[in-house]
């Protein structure tokens, strides 16, 4: 049994005026953070971070949790509306929510998808609940083997459930591994890939990279395509903001295989990006409207949604449990536990438990702020494709290449936002997939460094991804998924023979 007695006493702490205002306005902020490309939860949470330090910690936890969850709704909303994530999680939202907004349904992509995240993030928060006293020991038992074969999972998943050409979805991984390894080596102080340039010694910037391969690359397949300078028209109103929350039961099956997707992933290393891609790729593979991924099928939307925010959700456990964070943004709160005095990991459960179990509380009530504040928006925000492509078009560029900018304060960004914008051009014409290109970029340099780590452990045998159960388990389990393409056709060309 559960004892409810410490959850009950930590919405004693969440539930009062000065916390309940605290989580408004972290929302609030969160949205505007996420809504602008460039920012993102982590720098939003490092910017804000220093206004909590006279504050008690778990108000100061509680602002900054509010601001993170604010910032994945906002991510959401440019991703559906001018095919720009304002978060890495959110590129797999643009594949289907995007389409959905030029076919004039933007305010049923948005309402869905802010359905879908809050119901991610609730069912996360209840994994929290449930598994927080029990989780130490489970987590520690990962190692770099383990890391690698929860990676390795996440590649396999894109070739074999990704809808697209195995092949082309391969290459498409390789580019962004290749890319992923331009810079500092962490493992041995080299510096690669970097042919003589200063600016890339610290890497391919991912954020960079991402409003460059869709946002910039959009605007490419737009002009060529012919300017349409009259706005989409946009159905706004509120009764169609309803219709679309009635709508959810008919994705329940989506939802709750998303939001397991997500808490897996939150809870092991992959992190809400991987755990989006993922669950997209599963939707698209097992879907009986899989030819309509793409092109605007709300499905697309939900899956991917609910595994961003359950995942996000679910990395803030490891994170308090461990003392390992589970996201970018988990460690960068993690760094505020410590300058307030905390030390993550099993103590504080034992030392600090009002402080945890009120931050459990208050992510039950501020992921329910956050989903009203983000619904009573959205007429506001599909109101904006009303506006001419004239003007809008524009001002993607401009917000473009200002989030390139503020991500380093450097040039050279806005450069290689360019350029890779003219790479999701023709990748978009090859009809290659962008998507494992992203995912391979963000945890290419991590899965590089748990694989050479298990090479050095085991003496360079590859034995070691099934040395245990866990790792024999996700590693054979990523082996079978991607040949599972190459199956379906055998079995095609014999039954055809």
């Amino acid at each position: 049994m559960i004892d409810a007695a410490p959850l009950l006493d930590g919405f004693a702490v969440a539930v009062t005026p000065y916390h309940l205002a605290l989580m408004a306005g972290g929302v609030l902020l969160g949205i505007l953070v996420g809504v602008l490309p460039g920012l993102g939860a982590p720098n939003g949470v490092t910017l804000l971070m220093p206004l909590t330090f006279s504050m008690e910690p778990i108000s100061g936890i509680i602002v900054l949790s509010s601001m993170y969850w604010g910032a994945l709704f906002g991510g959401s909303t440019t991703s559906i509306l001018f095919n720009i994530p304002g978060e890495p999680s959110s590129v797999a939202t643009t594949f289907d929510g995007y389409p959905l907004a030029q076919q004039g349904r933007a305010a049923e992509a948005l309402a869905t998808a802010f359905m879908a995240a809050g119901f991610g993030a609730l069912a996360g928060v209840v994994v929290v609940t449930l598994i927080a006293d029990s989780i130490a020991g489970i987590a520690l038992r990962f190692s770099a083997p383990e890391y690698f074969a929860v990676y390795l999972l996440a590649f396999c998943s894109f070739v074999g459930m990704g809808g697209s050409h195995p092949a082309k979805t391969a290459i498409s991984l390789l580019v962004g591994l290749a890319l992923a390894a331009v810079g500092f080596d962490t493992v041995s102080g080299e510096v690669r890939l970097t042919f003589g340039s200063d600016e890339l010694v610290r890497g391919i910037p991912f954020l960079v990279a991402v409003i460059g391969l869709f946002g910039i690359g959009e605007i490419l397949v737009t002009v060529e395509q012919g300017l349409r300078f009259e706005g989409v028209r946009a159905r706004v109103g509120l009764r169609d903001v309803l219709g679309s929350v009635r709508q959810m039961p008919r994705y329940a099956w989506a939802l709750v295989r998303s939001t397991l997707i997500g808490c897996w992933m939150g809870i092991t290393p992959g992190g809400p990006t991987a755990a989006s891609f993922m669950s997209y790729g599963v939707a698209r593979r097992f879907s009986r409207r899989q030819g309509n991924f793409g092109r605007g099928e709300i499905e697309g939307v939900v899956s991917p949604e609910a595994a961003d925010h359950s995942a996000g959700v679910s990395a803030l456990l490891p994170m308090l449990a461990l003392g390992v964070p589970g996201s970018a943004t988990a460690a960068v709160m993690m760094g505020g536990l410590m300058i307030w005095g905390l030390q993550p990991g099993p103590l504080l459960f034992v030392e600090q438990r009002e402080f945890v179990w009120g931050l459990i509380a208050s992510m039950y009530v501020a992921n329910v702020v956050a989903v009203i504040l983000v619904l009573a928006t959205v007429p506001f925000f599909a109101s904006i494709l009303r506006i001419p492509f004239s003007i809008i078009g524009p001002l993607i560029i401009v917000t473009c290449l200002t989030g390139a900018y503020t991500v380093a304060s450097s040039l050279f960004d806005v450069v290689l936002a360019l350029v890779f914008g003219a790479v999701g051009y023709v990748f978009k014409k090859l009809d290659y997939p962008v998507a494992p290109l992203v995912l391979a970029l963000v945890l290419g340099d991590r899965a590089e460094v748990a694989f050479r780590q298990s090479m050095i452990l085991s003496g360079g045998s590859l034995g070691v991804f099934w040395s245990n159960g866990i790792a024999a388990t996700l590693s054979t389990l990523a082996i079978v998924i991607a040949m599972f393409p190459f199956i379906v056709r055998l079995r095609r060309s014999r039954s055809r023979s």
